[in-house]
């Protein structure tokens, strides 16, 4: 499976998203491949400290996603790809190959409504692949005490895009855990709320890759999540 984090925007927490989420499947016990497609290529640096049994490789354009991601998938349980803060060439190929679609957003009215040109190059996929990928908003960087607001869910609604009910809480310990090499499980007490967020998050998306104990999944399907 092929997940893509993708936004145009930069600063919205895509290689937060994109790392924990490969150590995350990894931890569910899935071989996993990161792919970054950033021109930072600041996800692969930080997951092969973090977690070194993730292959990470570094797509540096169009043609390479194109061609490489459907091998490395071949290869693998689980592609995540960390995708660019622009609207480029890149991002159309990301979409072009990628089964599910992870779109982190900042929990304002502002942002929500940037989606609708953030997201226009999501639906040129959609049309060419007849709906594919399959695609979901997560709220990222919100304030502890935040509460969706009826304009928020209807500006969400109104892109045609579900929208995860977990969001990632804006902390301290997730801009501190690539300078440490590590991903907040691994942080101590201090970041056990963060833990915990992550591990909802992403067991709501993708309930089909939570590890059962005694036997290996015969399949993997994302789950589609509902407007909240």
């Amino acid at each position: 499976m092929i997940i893509v984090v993708a936004n145009s925007k930069g600063g919205v927490g895509k290689s937060t998203l994109a790392v924990h989420l490969a150590a995350w499947l990894h931890k569910q016990g899935h071989r996993v491949t990161l792919a970054d497609c950033d021109t930072q290529q600041s996800s692969s640096e930080w997951v092969r400290e973090a977690v070194p049994e993730v292959r990470a490789v570094r797509l540096d354009s169009p043609d390479m996603i194109l061609n490489d991601l459907p091998q490395l998938c071949q290869e693998t349980d689980f592609v995540v790809a960390d995708g660019p803060g622009s609207q480029t060439e890149t991002s159309r190929a990301l979409l072009l190959r990628a089964d599910l679609a992870i779109v982190p957003c900042k929990a304002s009215m502002l942002e929500v409504r940037a989606l609708a040109k953030a997201t226009d190059v999501l639906r040129q996929a959609q049309d060419i692949r007849a709906g594919k990928p399959e695609a979901v908003i997560v709220l990222s960087m919100i304030g502890k005490n935040y509460r969706l607001t009826k304009d928020m869910k209807d500006a969400a609604a109104a892109l045609d895009l579900p929208l995860a009910t977990r969001a990632l809480v804006l902390r301290q310990v997730y801009a501190d855990a690539p300078g440490q090499g590590s991903v907040v499980w691994n942080l101590g007490s201090r970041a056990q709320e963060a833990a915990g967020e992550v591990d909802l998050l992403f067991r709501e998306i993708l309930p089909g890759a939570v590890r059962n104990r005694g036997r290996k999944p015969s399949s993997i399907k994302s789950k589609k999540v509902a407007v909240a």
